[in-house]
């Protein structure tokens, strides 16, 4: 997998870069797409960058630290967002966020051991009507609560094991 993933870091970087000159000013923008395409920004893709701008690899990654929008490593399979904003702190969002992080057994910000699980704690989701909200997969949860948790697991895991049509027995 490390091969055929390096590959996929050199040609998803190597696409992004020939649509921007080597000018610095382009720094952000590819560090955007570049994130976007892989969803996150690997060492490899940030020194061909680097490169590709005549700039020290420092300098990219300096940019990549400076913005909350990059990710510096692999999101989980299942992107977990507990809203924070006003109304869902008000209404219980640090217990449904403290839940999350003991379920899975990772702090915010981090991924699950087996890379199925990223959780995030965002500002707000706009949803305020059905606070306190958790989004999984773009999927909005309204009224959660730190019980629901489990269940919203359970539901993630059987929509792919549907998806995937996975039988659950060996072969």
């Amino acid at each position: 997998m490390g091969q055929i993933m390096d590959e996929v870091i050199e040609d998803e970087t190597a696409f992004v870069l020939r649509l921007y000159s080597g000018e610095r000013k382009n720094l952000v923008p590819i560090l955007q797409d570049v994130c976007d395409r892989l969803g996150y920004l690997p060492r490899a893709a940030m020194e061909r960058i680097a490169e590709h701008l005549a700039i020290n690899r420092g300098e990219v990654y300096s940019a990549a630290t400076f913005y909350n929008q990059f990710r510096l490593s692999p999101p989980g399979r299942h992107t977990v967002k507990v809203c924070m904003g006003t109304a869902c702190h008000i209404k219980g969002g640090q217990l449904i966020l403290e839940a999350w992080e003991r379920e899975l057994d990772v702090d915010v910000g981090g991924v699950t051991r087996d890379g199925q699980f990223g959780l995030e704690r965002v500002a707000c989701v706009g949803c305020c009507a059905m606070a306190p909200i958790v989004v999984c997969d773009d999927v909005v949860h309204g009224r959660t609560r730190p019980t629901t948790v489990k269940g919203i697991i359970t539901n993630l895991n059987e929509r792919e094991h549907d998806i995937r049509g996975d039988s659950g027995q060996g072969d």
